[in-house]
């Protein structure tokens, strides 16, 4: 049973430069869903008692779940969903009214309405991530999801992609490890970029697009936000190509967690839902997005 007013708050250390908050209080507004939702800074041994404090309280819907926690998020959750565990990390936990606790992840979902919602994608992209860390696995899904065959991870040291390499296995799509000395080269060439480096992680990259003029009509989405433009937003732009943020990201991938925030399932249409997605944009900033369409597969 739910009651009213509801919980829910995303968890992360640090959170003060959270903009989850401003996302779902602009959406749960136009919805008319009387949620409480707030930030709670904590560390990685802070989240299994704060998990368990909060089972089978009725007022509690879920927690979002930020770096440097998915990892264990995934580890506090009772069950899976199938692309939680596929990509082995949440960012999404929902607390259901038995007491049981579900992870999910919805960074996948955020990726792709970002991507989409940037630039047209073909139907068959060729596809690219940079970084092997926690968002590149969500990254590899997004590209299946996006129709990629494959995808590319371009990595500095092939030990850092292992988590990628094994979500592409689990989900059925090739991984292939690219060194990071290759990019300058090959990054034009691919329809989707995902850049899941931590601010300024890619400035280097940037210089090195920029200096050999590459054309491209591809989309690439940088994950940080923060400062934007991004080096390596500008020059894939001079280039040719479409940019999103990773402030982008964040909006979509909010937009499936409110859904199961409020009893819905995901990919599941909100009522009003592009009042809901322009709300949420005009809280961080953003000029409007379309409302994110499911994915193609």
């Amino acid at each position: 049973m739910r009651v009213s007013p509801g919980r829910a708050a995303v968890v992360g250390h640090p959170i003060g430069h959270s903009r989850s908050p401003d996302l779902h209080r602009a959406a749960y507004a136009v919805l008319g869903e009387d949620v409480h939702y707030d930030a709670h800074d904590l560390v990685e041994e802070q989240l299994p008692p704060f998990v368990d404090a909060r089972r089978g309280d009725p007022a509690w819907r879920g927690l979002s779940v930020t770096m440097p926690l998915k990892s264990v998020a995934a580890a506090c959750s009772d069950e899976l969903t199938a692309l939680g565990e596929a990509v082995g990390a949440v960012n999404t936990l929902l607390f259901r009214p038995d007491g049981t606790v579900l992870g999910h992840n919805t960074d996948v979902s955020g990726i792709v309405g970002a991507v989409l919602a940037a630039g047209t994608v073909p139907a068959a992209p060729r596809a690219a991530v940079l970084g092997g860390g926690g968002t590149a696995t969500a990254a590899v899904a997004a590209a299946q999801l996006l129709g990629a065959a494959s995808v590319e991870v371009f990595v500095r040291a092939a030990s850092r992609a292992g988590r990628a390499v094994e979500a592409g296995r689990r989900l059925g799509i090739p991984v292939r490890l690219r060194a990071w000395d290759e990019a300058p080269d090959l990054l034009a060439g691919h329809d989707v970029v995902v850049s899941t480096l931590p601010p300024h992680g890619a400035d280097e990259l940037a210089a090195q697009l920029a200096a050999g003029a590459p054309v491209t009509t591809g989309v690439l989405l940088d994950a940080a936000y923060d400062p934007w433009p991004s080096a390596i937003a500008g020059a894939w732009s001079r280039a040719g190509g479409a940019v999103a943020p990773g402030l982008d990201m964040l909006i979509f991938q909010a937009v499936d967690q409110i859904r199961l925030f409020t009893g819905r399932d995901p990919g599941a249409p909100l009522p009003r839902e592009q009042d809901v997605v322009a709300a949420m944009c005009a809280a961080v900033g953003r000029p409007v997005r379309a409302a994110p369409s499911p994915p193609r597969t």
